[in-house]
């Protein structure tokens, strides 16, 4: 089992959001090659869960093609703060956009593989 987030990335549109209920978890948010631009999370204060965060992202996306990918977690919060370290392992630093939007320091992670 791998801790990486390694479901297939869909094209971000209403059509595929759409089955997407109001459950709890993280996403990420790719350019079309693959590149992870965004990691986020639908928790608490998310009205209706992944389903309203996805579609908030589609509109800040305004037309820009983006994938995205998804995982359902009751522990959003620690498996967000888990992807975040993942990712810097993987490419030496957080994407763009959650380092000015939440500037903290994340812990570090060696992961076996």
């Amino acid at each position: 089992m791998s801790i990486r987030l390694d479901k297939p990335f869909q094209v971000l549109n209403e059509e595929n959001i759409k089955p997407i209920q109001g459950h709890l978890g993280v996403y990420q948010l790719a350019e079309p090659n693959g590149y992870v631009i965004y990691i986020g999370y639908a928790g608490g204060r998310s009205l209706f869960g992944l389903n309203s965060e996805l579609k908030k992202e589609l509109k800040q996306r305004d037309g820009k093609e983006t994938l995205f990918r998804y995982e359902i977690n009751m522990q959003y919060i620690s498996r967000y703060e888990e992807l975040l370290m993942l990712h810097q392992v993987d490419f030496g630093e957080l994407p763009e956009r959650v380092q000015k939007e939440h500037p903290h320091k994340v812990g570090r992670l060696t992961p076996l593989a």
